[in-house]
């Protein structure tokens, strides 16, 4: 383990657990909760019913899990939800809005091609506030900040921005127009900006830059799209002179999902700094920590992300293909042969900051055919020595270069980024 802040990781019995992961990593100030599916914790199976009875087992296993750690749901700060049918969404949000009575997380929310278990309609996972820090931190009294604007669209169900601690989440941004709440008018470069403009606007309304953003998430109903989404992207980033200069872009992956709410074309989450923090931290300049930015020869180099973004106690990877970096192809074989290279970009851009794979709190996978998973999850194992990280499984339509798998990460970094001088 880098650095002198612990990794606790936990399961309890009141939620499923699964042997591939753990159910709550947490470290620092933030708490990393596995992707639950719809399963009786008694049973091991999906429980009886229709969307809604799912949607309420997925709570309800977050609940408990949460619970167990001696939090409550106004902790959770973020919430991804993944829905087999778009369609069902009004349903699910029905059951979702009984859980969050108070403060609402961020959310986004995509339409998958599959899940892990095929009965399965949804899975949520969640991260939460960690007040308390892990040892040998004191704990903190830290607040939530939980923060909206009109300037960009408005929902009744998510919070356009929480900030806990030194980071600040934004809920997947639509391509609406904020006035109209209407899809704008165009295509996919149209769609893409909007979705852009409204994330600078979140920003700017609670004072952070743009170049504030450490990891994109980009979600494509068409992968298709994605060169047309990479020449808008380009121009948003980098930001300012300052990024410019050191050619600074966040870590991202990008997903080919199966549709997105409002039937857009495009959907857009980022992850950002906050060197301020939240009270009753002192407020700081906001670049009094350091976004410490690296990419390493020995893993795929890529213009329009970098490869690890570090900020204060965690670390962003970007998702990583089955490429051998010194070709840049795709490696031959299968998904095992694949997802192994997935695992060895990662660790080598893990070591090259002077990490270890254990030092993973989260790993998200994207797969071309769900039942590849068992093959995967062989590959899986012989990456970590100690407890597993929390995990996050999907099904796409496809994935980048026609691969098989997909791979992202999220470290922790026990060392934190300095601040400057």
């Amino acid at each position: 383990m880098s650095g002198g802040i612990i990794k606790v990781s936990r399961n309890t019995e009141l939620a499923p657990i699964n042997p591939l992961s753990t159910q709550s990593v947490a470290f620092s100030h933030y708490n990393n909760i596995s992707a639950q599916l719809p399963i009786d914790p008694k049973t091991g199976h999906i429980v009886a019913g229709d969307i809604k009875q799912q949607a309420k087992q997925c709570l309800e296993n977050i609940k408990a899990i949460v619970e167990s750690i001696d939090h409550v749901m106004d902790d959770v700060v973020k919430i991804h939800v993944f829905v087999k049918n778009i369609d069902d969404l009004a349903l699910i949000d029905e059951v979702y809005a009984t859980f969050f009575p108070n403060l609402l997380p961020v959310r986004t929310v995509v339409a998958v091609n599959a899940l892990p278990l095929g009965d399965a309609l949804v899975q949520m996972d969640t991260l939460i506030s960690n007040g308390e820090g892990t040892a040998p931190q004191e704990p903190c009294p830290l607040i939530k900040l939980s923060r909206n604007t009109d300037k960009a669209p408005v929902s009744a169900l998510s919070t356009q921005t929480v900030a806990f601690s030194h980071y600040n989440n934004i809920s997947a941004q639509l391509p609406l127009n904020p006035a109209t709440g209407e899809l704008v008018a165009g295509g996919i470069k149209e769609q893409t900006s909007q979705c852009l403009q409204n994330i600078k606007a979140v920003m700017e309304s609670i004072d952070v830059p743009f170049d504030d953003i450490v990891k994109v998430g980009i979600y494509l109903k068409d992968l298709g799209d994605l060169p047309a989404v990479n020449e808008v992207y380009s121009t948003f980033f980098p930001d300012s002179a300052i990024a410019r200069t050191v050619a600074y872009v966040p870590a991202r992956t990008v997903a080919a999902v199966k549709d997105l709410p409002k039937q857009a074309l495009v959907q857009i989450d980022v992850v950002v700094s906050h060197g301020d923090g939240t009270p009753p931290q002192e407020v700081e300049d906001r670049h009094g920590i350091v976004i410490r930015a690296n990419n390493t020869e020995a893993a795929p180099l890529n213009p329009l992300h970098t490869q690890t973004v570090a900020f204060s106690h965690y670390n962003h990877i970007a998702a990583q293909l089955p490429l051998d970096p010194q070709s840049n192809q795709m490696v031959s074989g299968g998904v095992a042969e694949q997802a192994e290279q997935c695992l060895t970009n990662i660790k080598a851009i893990v070591e090259s900051v002077n990490h270890v794979m254990d030092d993973i709190v989260k790993v998200n996978i994207q797969l071309k055919d769900i039942a590849d998973l068992d093959a995967v999850n062989e590959v899986y194992t012989r990456f970590f020595n100690g407890e597993l990280p929390a995990r996050t499984v999907v099904g796409v339509s496809v994935i980048e270069q026609d691969a098989l798998v997909q791979i992202d990460a999220v470290v922790s970094n026990g060392e934190g980024t300095p601040p400057q001088h």
